[in-house]
């Protein structure tokens, strides 16, 4: 089930991947209750079985797959909510197999209402969002001042500003990191984006998330 919600959403480990990894965990859980009958120290041998290495070793492997799925792009990041599920769908397995059948349920329970339920309540949720303004203009073009009323006059933040001058090309580049507050589905370039662009002055304006 914790498979089908990620294979919907389009996500790199889906329902086979959740299966393998959980049925490893199970698995492996049973092979150290197999053992349980041969943990401690031989008569004749030194040697003492710390059978909990092997879960342990699965549990902590699991990280190098989910960092495997978390992918980072500009000032975005995504597969970080997959990678807790794998991990998740792990220690869910290693309940199973280790036959904690009524944790392993509620913990797949929890999880199911984690990801199916709270996601449009976390969709609504404001976040806080920046952006990279750039706007490339003649020499007498926008000012500081100018940009920053506009910005602020459509509720925006200027959390950082830059200017490039290239008297030789009679180019100015104003650089501007841009701070507000938006659900995430409702992401668009603000209007000042389009008024800045539509003057004659300005030769290229660029808005990157």
């Amino acid at each position: 089930m914790i498979g089908i919600n990620r294979g919907e959403h389009g996500r790199p480990a889906g329902l086979r991947t959740m299966l393998l990894v959980s049925l490893a965990a199970c698995v492996s859980m049973i092979q150290v209750n197999l053992l349980l009958a041969a943990r401690g120290k031989a008569p004749d041998s030194f040697v003492v079985m710390d059978l909990m290495r092997l879960p342990l070793g699965i549990l902590s492997g699991m990280g190098f797959i989910g960092a495997g799925v978390i992918l980072h792009k500009n000032n975005l990041v995504v597969g970080v909510t997959t990678a807790a599920t794998l991990w998740f769908t792990t220690v869910i397995g290693l309940c199973f197999g280790g036959g904690q059948i009524a944790l392993g349920s509620v913990a797949l329970g929890l999880g199911l209402v984690v990801l199916w339920l709270l996601k449009p309540v976390e969709s609504w949720w404001k976040q806080d969002m920046q952006a990279d303004l750039t706007i490339v203009g003649t020499i007498d073009g926008l000012s500081e001042e100018e940009i920053t009323r506009a910005v602020l006059a459509a509720g925006f933040r200027v959390a950082s500003m830059s200017v490039t001058l290239r008297p030789s090309a009679s180019v100015r580049e104003v650089h501007c990191r841009v701070n507000w507050q938006e659900k995430a589905w409702e992401i668009k370039p603000p209007s000042f984006v389009a008024q800045f662009a539509s003057r004659k002055d300005t030769l290229e304006v660029s808005w990157n998330v």
